[in-house]
């Protein structure tokens, strides 16, 4: 049986992978390996480390060695992959948000999947994704307003990002504000003004 090799980490390695896994824009992948790191350091086998983390024993093991022979930056980068480098897909979200948000479409009140997808040069699917991770619904014309702010991207990012990534011992509170409108009277009929008319007849 193999016996997992033993991680000691310093208190500024400690301290990085701590931030890692409490950053509210790390990505989802980095903070799995911070806490495979942090678990590791504490001595835990690669299996309980595996079942507290909801994942497999292998990606315990490989990012356990890797943190062991190339410490934090082995963590950080990706083991190197043969045949043509990826597209940077993080370029590819951040001109779908801004197209999304900041550009009409030709011909169009708003972006449907598909026209935004030949726009861009990529698939339907991924700008559904993205458009479901920020939750964009430009086809809901009614609810859905274009922003003309430049930092809209960033600071949608840091809303979602604070909803999935919380500060520790952090509360928090959505509030929903429509500025410039005062509820003057009712649209819709009261139901048990309703009732109460019906009932005296």
């Amino acid at each position: 049986m193999r016996i997992a090799p033993s991680l000691q980490l310093t208190d500024p390695e400690r301290q990085q992978l701590t931030q890692w896994t409490r950053g509210r824009r790390t990505p989802v992948r980095l903070v799995l390996r911070a806490k495979i790191a942090l678990l590791a350091a504490e001595g835990h086998t690669n299996q309980h480390i595996a079942t507290a983390l909801d994942t497999s024993r292998e990606t315990v093991g490989l990012w356990r060695h890797r943190v062991v022979t190339q410490r934090l930056p082995g963590l950080a980068q990706d083991a190197p992959r043969g045949g043509r480098p990826p597209k940077p897909r993080q370029a590819l979200i951040a001109r779908i948000l801004k197209t999304t948000t900041q550009v009409t479409p030709p011909d169009a009140t708003h972006w449907s999947t598909r026209t935004l997808a030949r726009y861009l040069g990529t698939n339907s699917a991924l700008v559904q994704r993205v458009w479901t991770a920020h939750g964009l619904q430009p086809r809901r014309v009614r609810t859905f307003k274009l922003s003309q702010d430049p930092h809209f991207q960033d600071k949608l990012e840091d809303v979602v990002g604070l909803y999935l990534h919380p500060p520790e011992h952090a509360v928090v509170l959505s509030v929903d504000e429509k500025s410039q409108i005062q509820a003057l009277e009712r649209t819709q009929p009261d139901p048990l003004a309703l009732i109460r008319t019906e009932s005296y007849r």
